[in-house]
């Protein structure tokens, strides 16, 4: 009987504790479980229980981490890991520059050659 306590006892140690974590604009998510040794990435998701809580998480379509670095679904898990499943952007970042920087040159406050900054010095015209 000892050994087999013995066994369960240290079948827990060799697991470890994860966090999983997900966020809406409106609601975020913490999930604390314990997982094996060798499981990847996409198993402690799954195992966490998270996409039953936020259903629109599609692990072809989102990007996850581990702790704030880019990581691959086949990655191992490690101890005291914060797995993190990223939202798709809802807008291309330079794209969003582009436009912000376009709205400046015709407001005036970039120069419509170069893009920099108009200088204060220059008359309406664009002479020194």
């Amino acid at each position: 009987m000892s050994e087999q306590v013995m066994n369960e006892e240290s079948s827990v140690q060799e697991q470890f504790a994860i966090e999983v974590v997900y966020g809406t604009p409106t609601r975020q998510e913490i999930i604390s479980c314990t997982v094996e040794p060798n499981t990847t990435i996409e198993q402690a998701i799954l195992a966490s229980g998270i996409i039953d809580e936020f259903p629109e998480i599609d692990l072809t379509v989102n990007n996850v981490g581990i702790w704030n670095r880019a990581a691959k679904l086949t990655d191992l898990v490690k101890d005291l890991d914060r797995i993190e499943v990223y939202r798709p952007l809802l807008a291309d970042p330079k794209e969003v520059r582009k436009r912000r920087a376009e709205k400046a040159k015709e407001e005036g406050r970039a120069n419509k050659i170069t893009g920099g900054r108009v200088d204060p010095r220059q008359g309406k015209t664009g002479e020194a």
